[in-house]
């Protein structure tokens, strides 16, 4: 292989590096600010925390629809971006001892999965729709995207009301901080520009990418980027597990998923050549399904509480999980553009 066709690939392994050190980053920046303005944990793992590292699905969403002009890059993006985080309970279950990570999570993440199931349900329907007379736009943006906002934040107050509010921390906890709220915030910010950097890089990258290996832009959003810009979730993730937190991992990757649908609705009213989902292949909607299908199995695992591993290793859960996974892969690849 000569040097052009590298070039890509080493671009792409640029990005990933800057992601993978700056999520980490963010995340410590922006714990800090929880602790010093007395949020309260839950709600900075489900907003705060999802948020931020979902800032490169946002960016590359938005970069991808204005200046690559690459829709299925952006919408197998924010998809791909959601079974890759599904796709991390099996690490989750893998790195968690006895019991199993199902058998140690609150049920009352059932509440914010139920919410996902139908915001990603609804852009999986939206995808279909468009390719038919329920067609319905408002100027160039379908009128279906409305709902994909006002959903989300109807999550995120149902699920703050539903959370105890247990605050982050006390008056002690902030006079000893080592950091002031106002160097914490300057030093989020400064993280999240990385993030933006990288993330507006990322689109072009991937249709080089698909370009120069001959591969669809539908498979190389869903997977390739997807896994690039999950970087953020996966780096938090195995933190928070480390640190015996599986609750806080939980809560960031389903809110990551509820800001990735809401990251659609941005990319739809930034793409000014009309409705994204229109423009964008049907074949996404295997990736919106199969997203819900690996909700409902999460759902599942959490009210029956499995124990049984394979091997000592995986449960069922994660088994189905993978085969999803790999089932939404090959059929990105072969009906993708």
């Amino acid at each position: 292989m000569t040097a052009a066709p590298l070039l890509p690939w080493a671009e792409f392994v640029a990005c990933a590096t800057l992601i993978a050190i700056a999520g980490p980053l963010l995340v410590r920046y922006g714990d800090a600010i929880a602790r010093l303005t007395g949020l309260s944990r839950s709600w900075i793992g489900l907003a705060l925390l999802a948020t931020a590292t979902s800032l490169p699905e946002l960016f590359t969403g938005i970069s991808a629809v204005t200046l690559a002009d690459a829709p299925n890059i952006a919408v197998g993006d924010a998809l791909g971006s959601c079974i890759f985080n599904l796709a991390m309970l099996v690490a989750l279950d893998a790195l968690t001892p006895d019991p199993p990570i199902y058998r140690r999570i609150d049920q009352g993440h059932i509440l914010t999965a139920g919410f996902g199931i139908v915001m990603v349900g609804i852009v999986g329907a939206i995808l279909l729709a468009s390719r038919t007379e329920l067609d319905f736009r408002i100027l160039h943006v379908s009128a279906y995207t409305p709902l994909l906002p006002g959903l989300y934040l109807i999550a995120l107050r149902a699920a703050f009301l539903y959370e105890p509010r247990v605050l982050a921390k006390t008056p002690e906890d902030a006079r000893h901080s080592k950091i002031s709220i106002r160097a914490a915030v300057l030093r989020y910010l400064l993280t999240a520009a990385v993030i933006v950097v990288a993330g507006t890089w990322l689109p072009f990258i991937g249709v080089e990418i698909a370009e120069t290996m001959g591969w669809q832009t539908t498979f190389v959003g869903t997977l390739l980027i997807a896994a690039v810009t999950s970087l953020p979730e996966l780096a938090v993730t195995i933190a928070a597990i480390r640190m015996g937190a599986p609750d806080m991992a939980i809560a960031n990757l389903l809110g990551s998923n509820l800001f990735n649908i809401l990251v659609l609705a941005v990319d739809d009213v930034a793409y000014l050549e009309g409705p994204i989902f229109a423009a964008a292949s049907p074949s996404h909607a295997v990736s919106a399904f199969g997203t819900v299908i690996m909700t409902g199995i999460f759902i599942i695992a959490l009210i029956y509480r499995p124990e049984e591993r394979l091997l000592g290793a995986i449960g069922w859960v994660s088994v189905s999980l993978v085969a999803v996974y790999v089932l939404v892969a090959y059929a990105s690849l072969l009906l993708g553009q």
